[in-house]
């Protein structure tokens, strides 16, 4: 596993439409199916990656945790499949079911979309206002595989917090950490 760090796309930044099929659905779902009223959560994971393993049922509680915030959570897997086959649709359905997902699982099979993100690691996490302008992008928190941190989320949470209350994040934000998106060649 590669370890690299969120290329940290320019707050402001207009959240990049999209049209994916969700692998647990089976449905094309856009941008404005998943958006939330006072936030969205974009997140760009993947099966394999420890790095996500690590966080996977944190991922899951703080969608639950603001199920009724009017805030939108999705996540996107864009790895290269042939290379990577634990990270196929048919294999995210399985994943999603297992950790009771509570959010779209989509399939980013040209990988256009993670670039328009300028997605370069797994978890990589994106806030987006009610205006879909970034407020926050990069780590959950500063918990690793291996370096004995609590998971908190709270990066995330402040972000989303602060988001819902409209204001702006004004605390350094610190990269998303995690393996590379597996490029197609």
């Amino acid at each position: 596993m590669a370890r690299t760090e969120s290329n940290m796309l320019p707050l402001g930044t207009k959240a990049p439409n999209f049209e994916l099929p969700d692998s647990i659905s089976g449905r094309k779902l856009k941008l404005s199916d998943v958006y939330g009223e006072k936030a969205t959560v974009v997140m760009f994971i993947c099966n394999h990656c420890p790095y996500v393993n690590h966080l996977n049922k944190e991922i899951v509680k703080l969608a639950k945790d603001y199920a009724n915030s009017d805030v939108g959570f999705v996540a996107i897997s864009s790895n290269d499949v042939d290379k990577y086959p634990e990270d196929a649709p048919d294999k995210m359905k399985l994943k999603a079911q297992e950790l009771g997902y509570t959010f779209p699982y989509l399939y980013d099979q040209t990988q256009e979309v993670a670039k328009a993100y300028d997605a370069a690691c797994t978890p990589d996490f994106y806030v987006f206002d009610r205006n879909l302008e970034l407020m926050y992008r990069g780590q959950f928190d500063d918990s690793r595989p291996g370096n004995s941190m609590p998971i908190s989320g709270r990066d995330i949470r402040t972000a989303i917090d602060a988001t819902i209350m409209g204001k702006r994040i004004y605390k350094a934000q610190k990269p998303s950490i995690g393996c590379n998106i597996k490029w197609k060649e």
